[in-house]
């Protein structure tokens, strides 16, 4: 049986991705070397996607971004779903331009 896969904060580690990790032995060793709250960003940053499509193209990021020494993903806002701290300002505003964009989507439906 494989080893297991360190997962983040909030989430745990998704199948797809720790797939992803196992079949790449440089970007597994970065991201065991990553704090639980890193992890717990690439992991929230992965899955916070609309479309599968997006959602394999965030992991291969991911594992190319882990081998380059990368330590967190680059302009995301953060984990929203972290229950040990409160959303930041810049976290409520663009949730908030988020919502705001949504609800604009479905009134021209």
């Amino acid at each position: 049986m494989p080893a297991p896969i360190s997962a983040g904060v909030a989430h745990d580690l998704p199948p797809d991705l720790r797939k992803a990790l196992r079949s790449d032995p440089a970007a597994l060793d970065f991201w065991e070397s990553l704090t639980p709250l890193a992890r717990n960003e690439w992991i929230c940053w992965s899955i916070s996607v609309k479309t599968p499509e997006i959602r394999r193209l965030h992991i291969g990021r991911l594992c190319s971004d882990l081998k380059q020494g990368k330590r967190r993903p680059c302009c995301w806002y953060g984990c929203v779903h972290r229950n040990d701290k409160a959303l930041s300002p810049s976290q409520k505003y663009i949730l908030s331009r988020k919502a705001g964009k949504s609800s604009a989507r479905k009134k021209q439906a």
